[in-house]
């Protein structure tokens, strides 16, 4: 039996409800050996791991680390948010009572890391002296060595953010434990995997996994999960599925700082990672903060605040290139250590590739494994085209990697933020950019962003798959609510930011898209920080202000005939549909009547239009 507090005692780990925590679970999981973490061991591990097999080495001091191959995406179906409280049963949050998800799940751990090592890693999810820095503090137990590493680069880790907390029992309690890989019935009805945050008891328990986004518990289960419930629990902050970044006018010497949420697939890294056009860069600069999760506050003097919790970028490798996402491509370069998920590996030349990396995976097939550890030479005829690299493979680097990193991304005190927007893919009905200037219809909005479903999976075509602020899988409490906290944290501000609705996608009648997107989208957002500022008024509509032809800056853009005069525009028996599925969306919900307000105003404009 492992003296677990000698070993936390020899760590310089000195805070009493750390050590009860980490005993009562070596007691339950059985691991052979007990080690605590900070970010000064990474090289050690890493070389650990590269002799157990467990990561390979990638040219540049980076590495290659593959998880099993039914385990490489977040599992929603399997994953819980549980409390004592059955009001906190939302629509989309897979509500379980607590007392029973924790006798499930303390059932499936125990004795499940015997022959391991427990990594104790005490970490910070916010800048250390932060305002909310009570609810960002937390310790993952793992017996799984990746783990580590990836959370030293997703995290700040070290003894002391836990040993100099002022309120010593104020840090989140995560346990994971991989479990025994191939015999867990993945997708069956026999699936032993579970993932659950027990808010209210500021717990997270994951079983079975050894994937990302189910294993680094600092990353979605408390960043985004459990911060959701504290954040209404304590009336203090909003924890978001939402990218932070910058613009800074070098003429001024203004800064622009704007956070937003977006579906999957809606281009929300790009936009998030992504510098000026070269026709705008002598002027405007723009600066990354955080691809993934905002905590937003209202500060002592009213301003409203934002951070990125996390310290590093955990990526979707797919269509990551030089044109892409040219700030990415840089931040994974040899030397940032960074280390690749699930991407198709060379054993011989120590190389990654994945789809889209380039326009066309090497033609030199020797030494090139896929992300099932197979080998591509040996593939029949008729897998030939499958892909090398899982379509949900990824990257992991450190802020400080990303060449255009805001020089205050790590201040403690947040950045002022003017602008929340939202954004969706949709062919049709939404312009390029319409802004919003009512705080309720500006929530309404985010409550009704979706994204463009698959029309026959889904019955009427037109009709989005709804994902309220993008936050759809992340709430930790009934949607109703979490309208009325956004309602209340905003309405705090004594300055509101400025609301819009952005669009990339639109497509002409051929399929052609009619805006070029990528780094030609700060475009709209300068507009946006000129409307704010009251430099140009736009074109009232009934769903937002949008800009006119000569107010957006295209230098250097090309258009076919009709485009532009379409993105800067609106289809109002277009929005009419939109506005009845809308409707129907909203019903699910105990919504505030602000919000209803909103719906019915906008109705009622489009009606009159």
């Amino acid at each position: 039996m492992v003296d677990v507090q000698s070993v936390l005692a020899d760590a310089g780990l000195t805070n009493p409800h750390v050590v009860e925590f980490v005993t009562y679970w070596a007691g339950i999981t059985q691991p052979d050996r007990v080690e605590v973490v900070s970010a000064s061991d990474d090289a050690r591990l890493l070389e650990e791991s590269l002799a157990a097999g467990e990561l390979l080495p990638v040219s540049g001091d980076r590495y290659f680390s593959r998880s099993y191959y039914k385990d490489t995406a977040r599992s929603e179906e399997r994953t819980v948010v549980a409390t004592s409280n059955p009001a906190d049963k939302g629509i989309y949050n897979n509500w379980k009572p607590a007392e029973d998800t924790v006798a499930t799940l303390t059932e499936r751990m125990t004795g499940q890391s015997k022959g391991k090592t427990m990594y104790v890693i005490p970490y910070l999810m916010a800048p250390q002296g932060s305002p909310l820095e009570a609810y960002a503090a937390g310790v993952e137990l793992t017996d799984s060595r990746p783990v580590v590493q990836q959370m030293i680069r997703m995290s700040r880790v070290g003894v002391h953010y836990i040993n100099e907390l002022a309120d010593q029992s104020s840090f989140v309690k995560a346990v994971h434990v991989t479990g025994d890989l191939p015999n867990l019935g993945q997708g069956t009805a026999d699936d032993q995997r579970l993932f659950a945050t027990v808010a209210d008891q500021r717990t997270i328990l994951h079983f079975g996994s050894s994937y990302g986004g189910n294993a680094l518990l600092g990353k979605i289960a408390h960043g985004l999960r459990q911060a959701c419930y504290d954040g209404r629990a304590s009336g203090k902050f909003l924890a978001e599925q939402f990218l932070l970044l910058g613009i800074k006018d070098k003429e001024t010497g203004k800064t622009f700082h704007v956070v937003g949420g977006f579906p999957s697939a809606s281009g929300k890294t790009n936009l998030s990672m992504t510098m000026s056009p070269d026709e705008l860069g002598d002027r405007y600069e723009v600066t990354f903060y955080g691809d993934d999760i905002a905590w937003i506050w209202v500060d002592e003097d009213g301003k409203l605040r934002a951070f990125n919790p996390e310290n590093g970028v955990f990526g979707v490798a797919k269509d990551t290139n030089e044109a892409t996402n040219p700030g990415a491509v840089d931040a994974i370069v040899p030397g940032t250590g960074a280390i690749f998920t699930n991407v198709a590996y060379n054993e011989k030349t120590q190389d990654v590739w994945w789809e889209g990396k380039t326009k066309h995976h090497p033609d030199d097939l020797d030494g090139w494994i896929d992300w099932k550890g197979e080998r591509i030479a040996a593939r029949n005829p008729d897998e030939a085209g499958d892909p090398w690299a899982h379509p949900n493979s990824r990257f992991t680097t450190t802020i400080a990697h990303v060449p255009n990193a805001a020089d205050d991304y790590n201040d403690p005190a947040g950045v002022v933020v003017d602008a929340i927007i939202f954004g969706g893919r949709t062919r049709d009905r939404e312009p390029l950019i319409r802004a919003i200037t009512d705080v309720a219809e500006g929530v309404y909005d985010g409550m009704t962003l979706g994204a463009e479903a698959t029309f026959a999976a889904e019955g009427v075509e037109g009709m989005l798959r709804y994902d309220p602020m993008s936050m759809r899988p992340f709430m930790a409490y009934e949607e109703g609510d979490y309208a009325g906290h956004w309602l209340k944290i905003i309405g705090e501000a004594t300055v509101k930011p400025i609301f819009a609705h952005v669009n990339w996608f639109q497509r002409g009648t051929d399929g052609h898209f009619l805006w070029n997107g990528y780094r030609d989208n700060v475009r709209a957002l300068l507009w946006l920080w000129k409307f704010q500022n009251g430099e140009v008024k736009g074109n009232p509509t009934a769903v937002g202000v949008i800009p006119t032809a000569d107010e957006l800056n295209v230098d250097g853009m090309s258009f076919q005939p009709g485009d532009l005069e379409t993105l800067l525009s609106i289809d109002v028996d277009r929005w009419k549909q939109e506005m009845g599925f809308r409707e129907e969306h909203l019903k699910q919900f105990n919504l505030p009547e602000a919000i209803w307000e909103a719906h019915r105003r906008v109705a009622g404009d489009l009606d009159k239009a």
